[in-house]
């Protein structure tokens, strides 16, 4: 009774739906028209349920399945021809060490309210904390600012000088080069380079010279002052 009962309710629904797609189908102004007319030309097959004789597979013999033998099996089997499967309702439903290992697994995998209030909580704090180092490292950056605007200042000063010294020595390079050898040398021409090396070499010695010099007359001043004959006190 419970089968028929079944069937006729899907068959009810079934014929309902396809009033309503048929519905939607005809509502005027409706832009998904053609969509619509698929859906309400689908008509599905209803599933085949031989109520009078359902499959039922006996657990006992040796050739039934392992999956058929599962309480997952049973639940599609109860939930297909109801309480003609045979099957006891009472146990679909899980052991209390399921019970307990399904809590536990919602436990973790989907927390409470209170425990995801407190992790947002949390990661608003770190938020907010990380923005307050921030904008403190932006405050101390800003502070160093004029310094290191007056520092870029000054070492664009820095390379516009030396650039007009570089290029006054390569002139000056140049006239000595016209001098020596009576004409005007490349640059790139290995006689200016060695030319170079000669005069650097001769501006390195009087270097040395004059260092030599100034700090030999350091060492006679000090010499002097060390052989000075003291004042007498008068008594």
């Amino acid at each position: 009774m419970a089968a028929s009962m079944l069937c006729r309710r899907s068959a009810k629904l079934s014929v309902i739906f396809r009033e309503i797609s048929v519905a939607k189908c005809l509502t005027p102004g409706n832009s998904h028209s053609g969509l619509l007319l698929q859906v309400a030309n689908y008509n599905p097959k209803p599933l085949k349920l031989n109520l009078k004789d359902p499959y039922i597979p006996d657990k006992s013999r040796e050739k039934t399945p392992e999956w058929q033998k599962t309480a997952k099996y049973d639940r599609k089997l109860f939930g297909r021809y109801g309480l003609a499967s045979g099957i006891d309702p009472e146990e679909l439903w899980p052991s209390p060490d399921q019970l307990e290992a399904m809590i536990a697994e919602e436990k973790e995998w989907q927390p409470s309210l209170e425990k995801m209030l407190a992790n947002i909580a949390v990661k608003e704090k770190e938020k907010a904390k990380k923005l307050q180092a921030r904008e403190k490292l932006i405050a101390a950056n800003m502070a160093k600012m004029p310094k290191m605007v007056e520092d870029w200042r000054r070492e664009i000063r820095d390379q516009k000088v030396k650039k007009k010294e570089d290029k006054l020595r390569r002139d000056r390079l140049l006239a000595e080069a016209r001098a020596r050898f009576g004409y005007a040398l490349d640059p790139r021409s290995q006689k200016f380079k060695d030319m170079v090396k000669d005069i650097e070499k001769e501006e390195s010695r009087k270097r040395k010279q004059l260092k030599r010099r100034k700090k030999e007359e350091e060492m006679a001043g000090a010499a002097k002052v060390t052989e000075a004959p003291s004042t007498p006190v008068t008594p």
